[in-house]
């Protein structure tokens, strides 16, 4: 071994173990190598450098962009909420769509930026269905890793690997090549966590965080008997309302009902409308109603309108918890709206909001609250647009905020661009899987069409870039080059071929993925997809075989990162809110690990001929 080898082994040896450590954290660790390398005089600077100037790098990051787009667009809620009506209160109707979906979406974008996506989806499924968290969350970073080996941009490892082809002179991977290996090994994971789960004690502490503590639409619509007393109206071509403005009607006179909110066709769905006094009334609207008082009966006013009667429960609420929102306010004793009842109040106009609950002494009041008189001290209960619910807080002399709903935290900024953002997510696969122009040139096409219309602005598209894990791909990528000028690709890869090299293919295939897998053991998948590449395509040249399904069997095992929490990204996200340990993901995913290799091992030499 000669002494820049020497040196190179040795930073990359304390690399590893302050990954293992974990302190600085992972991305400091690669700046640190980045800048020790050159001085070591094995490499220059330009080489320590020259991951910056990567296109995988830049391909990288706008997936991230692209990934928000479709959290801002409420897509990924969408699919959360189908999944949820589709599964019921049942794990094993649950599990596999929930799988299938997550890898889909995985595919076509980062694996990090997926289970980012589908953390609140899975947490808010489980409050609804009653399973327990644990049970979802480990088949979602499952799900989520197997994305990885499904197409060329799914997760950074395929693009580091498919880089060193290209870097070697040979042509890259096409968009869907990953796809022959990675439905199989989807299909099994299904399986097996269907079986697996059962490991997952169901049991865990009670959540403490502030989400937690505070309370939920649902929880207020039981506390003052909202699922009774609302109606959903729609008006009927014939209606006497149409083409009439609220102020013209006034409902609250003539029919004793308070028009919360008006649901009307838009071009993509129906969207939910605050209404005003010069809002005028269409056929096909739907008004949702609150009667205030028990005197009116809304068959009359049904028939007197010639309005349809449309189902309605307390679910309707959590259904378009998108576009209303709720809050407990009180009234503070400088407040000008003590003495005055809630009709003359004029929440409507004041605040853009209504009152349709009150409760005095914590008690909420039973019937009509319209001509209750408000005293200090009094908590009402609001219901409107979550952004004149975010007004409120310059009203503080007036009304004191007490809850803010936990469902807050799950409202999407822009819910009517979701057919923008899916339509560019679209040309952007299409771009990338006819290669009219490079992988990079269509991401970065996809992130300013979603700029230009609005489905993610400036400031949350750098939000949403993952940089930590841009620098240690960055910082990592300078020891390929070293391993590289230094001869250790080569001992490395001779050391493979004469411990397996007489044995046969498969099992060299399997030694690859076994090194790769146990590398990711102490080192994040990415650092390790830049360390074995170079070894697997020196193995290949070594043997006087093709270098794609070596290649490959180091990208699929690079993705195969289950059985460690800090293996991976993906998996680390998934430990808090599953509230894992190290042994629950030794215990799941080292088996699964096993399997993934063996599906590998038989079907890579296969569809890949070596």
């Amino acid at each position: 071994m000669n002494h820049d080898l020497f040196v190179v082994l040795a930073l990359l040896l304390t690399a590893v173990v302050l990954f293992i450590r974990n302190k600085p954290r992972m991305d400091v660790v690669a700046l640190v190598m980045m800048t020790a390398l050159p001085l070591t005089g094995v490499i220059g600077v330009q080489d320590a450098l020259a991951g910056f100037a990567d296109p995988n790098i830049v391909l990288i990051a706008a997936l991230f962009v692209i990934g928000d787009s479709l959290v801002r667009t409420g897509v990924a809620q969408r699919l959360g909420d189908w999944l949820a009506a589709h599964a019921g209160a049942s794990e094993t109707r649950l599990i596999p769509p929930l799988m299938i979906v997550v890898a889909v979406i995985g595919s076509i974008m980062s694996s990090t930026a997926v289970v980012a996506l589908f953390v609140p989806v899975v947490l808010r499924i489980a409050q609804r269905s009653g399973i327990s968290v644990r049970r979802l969350m480990m088949p979602l970073s499952v799900a989520a890793l197997i994305s990885g080996m499904m197409t060329l941009v799914a997760t950074a490892p395929n693009l580091i690997v498919n880089s060193e082809l290209v870097r070697r002179g040979y042509e890259g991977f096409q968009f869907f090549s990953f796809a022959p290996f990675g439905i199989p090994i989807l299909a099994c994971a299904v399986g097996y966590m269907l079986l697996a789960r059962r490991w997952l004690s169901p049991t865990m502490p009670a959540a403490v965080g502030a989400s937690a503590m505070r309370p939920r639409l649902s929880q207020w619509i039981e506390e003052y008997g909202l699922a009774e007393r609302e109606h959903r109206l729609r008006v009927a071509d014939g209606s006497p309302l149409v083409g009439k403005t609220l102020e013209e009607l006034d409902l609250r006179s003539s029919a004793g009902a308070n028009i919360i909110a008006l649901e009307r066709n838009g071009r993509f769905s129906r969207r939910v409308m605050q209404p005003v006094a010069t809002t005028e009334l269409r056929a096909g609207d739907v008004l949702f109603l609150d009667l205030f008082t028990s005197l009116v009966d809304i068959e009359e006013v049904r028939r007197r309108f010639d309005l349809e009667r449309l189902p309605m429960s307390g679910s309707y609420f959590l259904d378009r918890s998108q576009e209303l929102g709720m809050i407990e306010v009180m009234i503070p004793a400088a407040s000008k709206l003590v003495g005055q009842s809630v009709v003359s109040a004029r929440f409507r106009s004041e605040f853009d909001l209504t009152a349709i609950g009150l409760r005095r002494g914590g008690v909420p009041r039973a019937g009509s609250i319209r001509n209750e008189t408000l005293e200090v001290g009094d908590t009402l209960l609001l219901i409107g647009p979550w952004r004149a619910i975010r007004r409120l807080g310059s009203h503080w002399n007036t009304l004191i905020a007490l809850s803010m709903p936990a469902d807050l935290d799950d409202v999407v900024p822009a819910p009517a661009r979701a057919p923008h953002a899916l339509a560019v997510l679209g040309l952007v696969v299409v771009l990338m899987v006819s290669g009219v122009v490079p992988n990079v040139i269509a991401a970065l096409i996809g992130c300013l069409l979603l700029g230009l219309l609005r489905c993610i602005d400036t400031d949350a598209a750098y939000r949403s870039i993952h940089w930590q894990t841009l620098v240690l791909i960055v910082g990592m990528m300078p020891f390929a080059v070293a391993l590289q000028k230094t001869g250790g690709i080569d001992i490395a890869a001779t050391a493979l071929i004469d411990t397996l090299g007489t044995v046969g293919i498969h099992a060299m295939l399997a030694g690859l993925f076994a090194l790769t897998a146990v590398l990711g053991l102490f080192i994040s998948n990415t650092a390790t997809a830049v360390l074995m590449a170079p070894v697997a395509l020196a193995v290949a040249e070594e043997l006087g075989s093709s270098p794609y399904p070596f290649a490959m069997i180091v990208a699929l095992a690079a993705s195969a990162a289950f059985m460690t929490p800090v293996s991976s990204p993906v998996n680390t996200l998934v430990v808090g809110p599953g509230n894992y340990t190290f042994w629950d993901f030794m215990r799941v995913g080292v088996p699964f690990a096993v399997v993934a290799m063996a599906v590998s091992v038989v079907l890579v030499p296969w569809v890949l001929p070596p």
